[in-house]
């Protein structure tokens, strides 16, 4: 999600004994939390070749501006009502096609999926995001997505930093049929409090708090939380409290072995088993992704009501309780 959550820590500390600006002190915050950039990772640019440029356009509350959001869209037009689509939401420090892989994952379990650069990433337009005009990133691209496929069932998803503002957008609209949050925390608070030098008083410098376990509280649609054991950025107890806060019907997958980057991939079988769990996706004929054959579109029934047992990435059930390993 970025370089060193402890290089955003030390400049909450130094900021804090210089005595800087508000003003001076929100800046820093943003610009490490978010890292934009227009680069991708490593070859993943190349792995975004067939998909589809999408640019929404909107006035901005925040700015009284136009706004311009470049977005990638992969999935034809859905077949029947019920196809589902997805927003996906991407963490920090790469732009959307750093999340091609990803995407490709989700197109593969059976999403037409639209995913997004907020605005100082990629070819959106230019300026220092933040939590608040992310925010509003995601609501734009939600009624965007809202027009054009207003019978399909439509689903949220964000990864690290896109999780918490994904969670903030399902607590903003009522049209949503599910939210799924991979390798995402309770706050950033939290977060910086889970690293060995967290006792120190960093909390009331934090101007860009995402604070999702209260915001949580709010969603009125399922919820997948999903967190990979050896994920050494965001630790697997906040995705576990995070799913805790929930009141909606809702599952925990914990992936073993699955990193910050790499849970969606290692723990693709699982993904596959909790969206026919909790969304009722009937996803059991669709063929392995591996083999490049033609996927029967997933068909999906009633979301399931109540708290589901969570899961490990083998299927078997677990205690609730996240291992004191990890």
């Amino acid at each position: 999600m970025m370089k060193r959550w402890t290089l955003l820590a030390s400049v909450f500390s130094l900021c804090a004994l210089l005595a800087a600006g508000c003003s001076t002190l929100d800046e820093r915050q943003r610009e490490w939390i978010f890292q934009p950039s227009d680069r991708s990772w490593g070859n993943t640019a190349s792995m975004a070749q067939g998909m589809e440029d999408v640019w929404i356009d909107f006035q901005s509350s925040i700015t009284g501006e136009p706004a311009r959001l470049h977005g990638l869209w992969l999935g034809g037009a859905p077949e029947t009502t019920d196809t589902p689509v997805m927003l996906y939401l991407h963490g920090a420090r790469y732009n959307v096609a750093g999340s091609a892989p990803r995407i490709q994952r989700m197109h593969e379990l059976g999403f037409s999926v639209l995913a997004i650069d907020y605005r100082g990433f990629g070819k959106s337009s230019k300026g220092l995001p933040s939590e608040e005009s992310a925010r509003e990133d995601a609501r734009a691209a939600w009624t965007w997505l809202a027009a054009r496929h207003p019978r399909q069932h439509r689903y949220i998803f964000g990864h690290s930093l896109g999780g918490a503002i994904g969670i903030d957008l399902a607590a903003h609209v009522n049209d949503e049929s599910g939210v799924i949050v991979e390798s995402t925390f309770t706050s950033i608070a939290d977060v910086v409090s889970s690293f060995k030098w967290g006792w120190l008083p960093f909390g009331p410098f934090i101007t860009q708090r995402f604070e999702a376990i209260n915001t949580v509280k709010q969603i009125g649609s399922p919820l997948l939380v999903v967190h990979g054991t050896a994920d050494s950025l965001i630790n697997p107890t906040l995705g576990r409290k995070l799913y805790d806060a929930a009141t909606v019907p809702k599952l925990f997958v914990l992936v073993e072995g699955g990193s910050h980057h790499n849970t969606n991939s290692v723990g693709e079988a699982q993904y596959r088993a909790a969206l026919t769990q909790l969304f009722r996706m009937k996803t059991e004929n669709m063929v392995a992704s591996n083999t490049g054959a033609q996927r029967p579109t997933p068909r999906l029934a009633p979301p399931a009501t109540g708290a589901l047992t969570p899961q490990d990435v083998s299927g078997k059930e677990q205690q609730p309780a996240v291992p004191a390993a990890i």
